[in-house]
């Protein structure tokens, strides 16, 4: 006799759309190699967009534009000191989301590297 399988029932999200609507678009905001640099380097202290683009390694207008994004999604914030602007780091949890993705790469590199070691043993 076979048993029947019964679904359980879906459980409700946690959150509302909008909750993660607002958690993807910080996310997306951190989802670009310049942008994960800048906050690092933010959060050392505060910086200028000179200091920041020579940093980086790309024109002054890119760096403004990925600190845009950044600020828009409430990560960074700025400071204009006479003709300078200054930025820094509005959000320091967002550094934890770093330890959780070289956890996530550790992890990732210890599977390769055991599926290559079996796949030495396989020939």
């Amino acid at each position: 006799m076979v048993k029947a399988i019964t679904a359980r029932p879906a459980s409700e999200p946690a959150h509302s759309p909008s909750d993660y609507k607002s958690r993807a678009q910080i996310a997306k905001a951190l989802a670009h190699p310049a942008r994960l640099m800048l906050v690092e380097v933010l959060s050392q202290g505060d910086r200028c967009v000179c200091d920041l683009t020579e940093l980086v390694g790309v024109d002054q207008s890119t760096v403004s534009k990925h600190l845009s994004i950044l600020k828009s999604a409430g990560i960074v914030d700025d400071l204009r000191e006479g003709a300078k602007v200054f930025y820094h780091l509005r959000a320091p949890c967002v550094l934890k989301i770093f330890e959780c993705i070289e956890g996530v790469l550790d992890l990732r590199l210890e599977s390769e590297s055991r599926w290559r070691r079996g796949r030495r043993g396989v020939r």
